[in-house]
């Protein structure tokens, strides 16, 4: 997953975006990488300044955790090609262990290149670095790299397949721990606004257990340009959390 510490929470940030009118008919559609663990195959449209933001919490077996606000930056640099800033969150432990695991993590900075269509394929390539930017106790202390490999393809006019290949090199203990991460959807749009999908996704790390769950969601544009977005999951391993719930709003912001 994108993080090793999935969430459970409860609100939507940047309410105020949703009183701005709505898009020209011929305007992009938003396209976002939330709420799946897979990100989404294709970019942001050039000139585009697309805002993702989230509020989750998760129930790691040991506590819980609360992880907001899960802000990505992205920008369309490129017909193909956007720069992506995530924001650092903030994570606050609320009971037993997790108690300990408070304050602001780490930033990244990244780049993505759309390589589809290839074959009725969408396909991108993102790449990745994380800093020690963080607080000490949330901080990897290390600066991380990462790569991900997100696809997509039609099945039928309301069915799409698609998940992501990853590979994570994230500091622990002061050592690397590469980890490979794969996750494959179906995603159903229900009516022109919305859709829903269903998602595996498991993380496999050089050290310590699998994490694997099982996760769903729904994503509904208000308009053309934002969205909201409300997602679950369970463990389905003794190394992942034991469930988490988010929900979230993106906004893409286009040129005139």
């Amino acid at each position: 997953m994108n993080r090793p510490t999935l969430a459970f929470c409860a609100a939507a940030s940047l309410a105020a975006l949703g009183a701005q009118a709505q898009a020209p008919v011929d305007s992009p559609t938003i396209a976002t990488d939330r709420p799946a663990v897979a990100n989404s195959s294709v970019v942001v449209p050039e000139g585009g300044f697309q805002v993702e933001n989230g509020f989750l919490a998760t129930d790691t077996g040991g506590g819980h955790v609360v992880d907001f606000p899960e802000s990505n930056l992205r920008y369309g640099l490129l017909q193909k090609t956007e720069l992506r800033l995530a924001v650092p969150d903030y994570f606050r432990g609320l009971s037993g262990d997790s108690a300990q695991a408070t304050g602001i993590g780490d930033m990244a900075l990244g780049l993505k290149q759309q390589l589809g269509p290839l074959g009725g394929f969408d396909v991108s390539l993102i790449a990745f670095t994380s800093l020690p930017t963080g607080a000490d106790q949330v901080s990897s202390h290390g600066y991380d790299p990462g790569v991900q490999l997100p696809w997509s393809r039609t099945l039928t006019g309301a069915l799409t397949a698609g998940g992501q290949l990853a590979s994570y090199w994230p500091t622990q203990n002061g050592r690397r721990n590469v980890t490979r991460e794969a996750t494959f959807f179906l995603d159903r749009q229900l009516s022109a606004p919305c859709d829903a999908f269903v998602e595996y996704a498991a993380d496999f790390p050089q050290t310590g257990g699998s994490r694997q769950i099982l996760h769903v969601g729904t994503a509904y544009k208000l308009a053309a340009h934002h969205q909201v977005d409300f997602h679950v999951a369970a463990g389905l391993s003794a190394a992942a959390p034991r469930s988490f719930v988010g929900f979230g709003y993106s906004y893409l912001f286009l040129r005139r």
